[in-house]
């Protein structure tokens, strides 16, 4: 009896997701027997979506060796990057100017060693990051709560100036009204509501797909929950939820700043423009994996 194949089109439709997702995943060997002809993929009609973790229940093999190395404080290999990277880069988005030099530093030694005058906040705020990696890598598999996610916006900002001021709240919601990028946001009072909601929807969904941790990064970032710190939490909550599914995670560097911030405005119209922006992240990040041959 001959195999039946379907279209990416098809696939896509079946389980909700994008047509570039499916191409992603058959790309990378995620759908079994899948097969390219000419530009266009074939895929087994009863092919399933690819589980987040192995058949074995295992963590991902690059979790595994993020925590591995973070217990054995390897130097050199990818968590050690990943902690530069994403600290450097993420806290760099929200303005912070340390160089990628003096985070390493910083990393490597736990001294500062820096001659030039920098803000306090800064040193601050990176090594409260490095921690916060810690953190999302030791509970990737945990569900999201609230509780979660005020607990990373506490390691990421206590210790700071912003920590000493009466009106700001360290590890709980804003009590202020704010706004990013000239956009409103969420009012104080409705953020509990939004928020239990936003996670109430996020946890329907069987599979979190690619798409679902975007959607629920820019729903995140349209509350925005805390008064200050939230693209910081709210990029550091896509790698954990990553992690967790299977995903090949990514940061968001300088370069690709300003299709991030395009990306997140246009959500819910052309969902492309992230979707290729993080996408892109992505390929960067499996350009890692592939040096350090961790497999994805």
């Amino acid at each position: 009896m001959s195999m039946e194949y379907i279209s990416v089109s098809l696939f896509a439709e079946k389980y909700g997701i994008s047509e570039r997702t499916v191409r992603n995943y058959c790309a990378n060997g995620k759908i079994a027997a899948a097969f390219l002809t000419g530009k266009t993929w074939s895929i087994p009609a009863d092919a399933v979506l690819p589980g987040r973790k192995s058949a074995h229940g295992k963590a991902s093999p690059l979790l595994t060796a993020l925590r591995d190395q973070k217990g054995s404080q390897l130097r050199g290999g990818i968590y050690h990057r990943t902690q530069i990277d994403l600290t450097y880069n993420s806290n760099h988005i929200e303005g912070s100017r340390l160089t990628h030099d003096q985070t390493r530093y910083i990393f490597e030694t736990n001294t500062i060693g820096i001659t030039d005058a920098v803000n306090v906040d800064d040193i601050v705020e990176t090594v409260n990051h490095f921690r916060c990696i810690d953190y999302i890598i030791d509970h990737a598999e945990e569900q999201l709560t609230e509780d979660f996610i005020k607990q990373l916006h506490l390691q990421l900002k206590s210790g700071t100036s912003d920590s000493r001021k009466d009106w700001f709240v360290v590890g709980d919601y804003k009590r202020l009204p704010n706004e990013v990028g000239g956009l409103e946001t969420c009012q104080p009072e409705q953020v509990h509501r939004e928020m239990k909601d936003l996670l109430k929807d996020y946890r329907t969904g069987k599979h979190h797909f690619f798409e679902d941790i975007l959607d629920f990064h820019v729903r995140f970032e349209q509350i925005h929950p805390f008064q200050d710190g939230n693209g910081r939490v709210g990029r550091l909550l896509m790698f954990k939820e990553c992690l967790a599914n299977g995903h090949v995670p990514f940061i968001i560097t300088d370069e690709l700043k300003m299709f991030y911030y395009r990306g997140l405005r246009e959500w819910g119209h052309v969902n492309g423009y992230l979707l290729d922006t993080c996408l892109s992240a992505q390929d960067n990040y499996k350009a890692l994996l592939d040096y350090f041959r961790i497999k994805y």
